[in-house]
């Protein structure tokens, strides 16, 4: 769309290399994108870990890696600094978007939320109900929160497949279950998978983030004034015994979100000054550069800074981070002699079934529930199967479910593997029943009923 403007105002004509490069970011735009890519990282970790060349596998990620200097310097391994270090980056991405959607996104107010908000606790509840029936009484009962999150990117890029077909109603419904059941899943981490508190770090952490806030409200909107102020606050998270990347989450929280300028303001204070006659005894260049400058940077604080890092961040996340994070820790090593006292076991298949059962039937009888009693209502244009359909794909728990079974089992690989196992197994029925069941029931056109459509835009 950049592109088209550009064209069209400006009769900006593209270089060959500024086409072909265009033309693969429009392929990559694609919402499936991310989604596809995070399946590939995991074919390439299964392949790699139980292929003759599997030691390396863990040779790589294992491998210690030193960031800092002298006395303070961290050691820890590459498998650390990506669950710990660029996830907390994802984190901060979840943040922002958080933050967006209440504000002044789908979970603004009560009305909007409401169905999406029940129906993403039900998804919780169910699949740690499920989890809890396999593995009541043992030691592996304190993964009960593995199934209980729902992978974004994973979710909506198996919805994408179908296109045109998806009324826009049932994906808003679709990222705002996901971004409730979000900040669930960070209430899970705080609360259940926090370790021993060091109260001093703990109050160091809490002190940046006072700063940060303070910066906020001084409407100071330099975005590497955050980011280098994080820098410490994860530190102090981390050796708090708090994970580090609920730091990312809360940082989120102190970006600011309204723009120092209003677009009103941008807009006519652009055209006059490109209006003014040219009266400068320079040559056109400087004049030239001296406006564009201008406009630059007015244009900076007519967009929000919470913005800014959304946009920057997504394509980091979506094609870096979640690979990365997917390639890291995907990599289950199964041997023949042990599959049976593999599959045998309450882990896997309480992460399995509480993905691929738990969710569908938290997410769908937690929205029937509240909808017969009159809390809420489905929105204009989406029927009951395409809620189920959805409900289904809510199973998708990859990224995240692979993260808090990282914490819920850092002592135990043995248990560990059986959960990602589990994860994969459960993550992967949802999708594939889950695109079978909406590919069943949305109408072939891809067309919305216009009174639907309208109901739910003034809604």
């Amino acid at each position: 769309m950049h592109i088209e403007l550009l064209e069209r105002y400006y009769a900006c004509e593209r270089t060959p290399v500024e086409k072909f490069r265009d033309e693969l970011r429009a392929v990559f735009e694609h919402p499936y994108v991310p989604g596809v890519l995070l399946i590939l990282c995991t074919i390439v970790a299964l392949a790699w870990a139980n292929s003759p060349w599997g030691e390396s596998y863990t040779a790589l990620f294992f491998t210690h890696f030193v960031v800092g200097y002298g006395d303070f310097a961290l050691s820890k391994p590459l498998v650390f600094w990506i669950n710990d270090g660029l996830m907390a980056i994802f984190f901060f991405l979840v943040g922002l978007e958080i933050k967006q959607e209440i504000l002044g996104g789908e979970l603004s107010s009560w009305k909007k939320a409401s169905l999406p908000v029940v129906a993403a606790i039900g998804g919780m509840l169910f699949p740690a109900l499920v989890f809890t029936l396999f593995n009541h009484g043992l030691p592996t009962q304190r993964g009960w929160a593995i199934p209980a999150a729902t992978d974004i990117a994973f979710a909506v890029g198996v919805l994408s497949l179908l296109g045109t077909r998806v009324p826009r109603a049932l994906r808003i419904f679709l990222l705002s279950l996901a971004i409730a059941d979000d900040i669930g899943a960070v209430l899970i981490i705080v609360l259940f998978y926090t370790t021993d508190l060091a109260l001093d770090g703990l109050l160091i952490g809490f002190l940046g983030l006072a700063i940060l806030w303070g910066c906020n409200r001084l409407r100071i909107h330099n975005l590497g004034i955050y980011g280098i102020i994080s820098v410490p606050i994860w530190m102090a998270f981390l050796k708090s015994g708090v994970h580090p990347t609920v730091a990312g989450v809360l940082v989120a929280l102190t970006v600011p979100i309204r723009p120092r300028m209003p677009w009103e303001r941008f807009r006519e204070g652009t055209i006059r000054l490109l209006s003014e006659p040219f009266l400068w005894d320079k040559p056109l260049y400087a004049y030239a550069m001296t406006v564009t400058e201008h406009v630059e940077q007015a244009s900076i604080q007519a967009i929000p800074p919470l913005y800014r890092a959304i946009h920057g961040l997504h394509g980091w996340v979506n094609y870096g981070i979640m690979p990365l994070f997917a390639l890291a820790n995907a990599g289950v090593r199964v041997e023949l002699e042990g599959l049976g006292e593999l599959l045998n076991s309450p882990v896997l298949w309480g992460v399995a079934l509480g993905l691929f059962l738990g969710k569908q039937a938290g997410v769908f009888g937690f929205s029937w529930v509240v909808s017969r009693i009159g809390i809420a209502s489905l929105p204009g244009g989406v029927r009951w199967s395409h809620v189920y359909g959805v409900s289904l794909l809510t199973g998708i728990g990859f990224t995240m479910a692979l993260f808090i079974a990282g914490l819920a089992y850092a002592d135990s690989l043995l248990t560990l593997d059986e959960a990602k196992l589990g994860v994969l197994i459960g993550s992967a029925l949802s999708a594939i029943v889950g695109l079978l069941v909406l590919w069943r029931v949305l109408p072939k056109s891809g067309t919305v009923p216009v009174g639907a459509s309208l109901q739910h835009e003034s809604a």
